[in-house]
């Protein structure tokens, strides 16, 4: 089940790199919610009630439903849904995620320990990687906010990768995600939201306060 789980994970990211809808990102980092939390689940069963059940209401009210609801409410506040041209064409983003996924995996293989679940921890690096493609290679603000959740999902594998061990560092990753996610939707929405119908990184230089 886990196994299947972190395939479709891979899939997302790989999906991610080649759709050209906002819809479409909204809805896979809604997936990615719904696939953490139950990874979250199954992976952390033997920790402490109490420190599951933080983690499972963070991962199916924040990264499931509330991220989502909020990115949806972007896209129809601002009425902008499709991808604005990116830096690199689309076949060669495939390309490139690709390329992170097998360095994710050599380097996956060259850190290899026993003190952590290693498939996690190399989806870890390719989340990581790809939201970082996504804010490199795009240029719309929106694309830049996918690709920062897309990187706290990241680390959030990388806590469940040696979560069982080290449940503590599970909440410290929990608490980063709400604090930084909420700062982002936050801004986003408050004030970026409201002026920049164009939504793009290169108009950051003429919002005032």
């Amino acid at each position: 089940m886990l196994l299947a789980l972190t395939i479709l994970y891979v899939v997302t990211l790989v999906y991610l790199a080649i759709t050209e809808r906002f819809r479409n990102y909204a809805t896979i980092v809604g997936l990615q919610g719904w696939i953490l939390f139950v990874v979250a689940i199954l992976r952390l069963h033997s920790i402490e009630w109490g420190e599951l059940l933080f983690v499972l209401t963070e991962t199916l009210l924040f990264k499931a439903i509330i991220v989502p609801v909020l990115l949806f409410s972007i896209i129809r506040r601002t009425g902008v849904n499709k991808v604005h041209t990116a830096a690199v064409a689309t076949f060669n983003q495939l390309l490139i995620s690709l390329l992170a996924l097998v360095c994710s995996i050599v380097l996956t293989y060259f850190i290899a320990d026993t003190n952590m679940n290693m498939i996690f921890f190399g989806v870890s690096m390719y989340a990581l990687l790809s939201g970082m493609l996504l804010i490199i290679t795009h240029k719309r603000i929106f694309s830049h906010l996918i690709g920062f959740l897309v990187i706290e999902n990241g680390v959030f594998l990388f806590a469940m990768a040696i979560g069982v061990e080290m449940p503590f560092l599970v909440n410290v990753a929990i608490l980063l995600d709400i604090l930084m996610s909420v700062l982002m939707l936050g801004l986003f929405v408050g004030k970026i939201g409201d002026k920049m119908h164009s939504l793009s990184s290169d108009s950051l230089t003429s919002i005032k306060d």
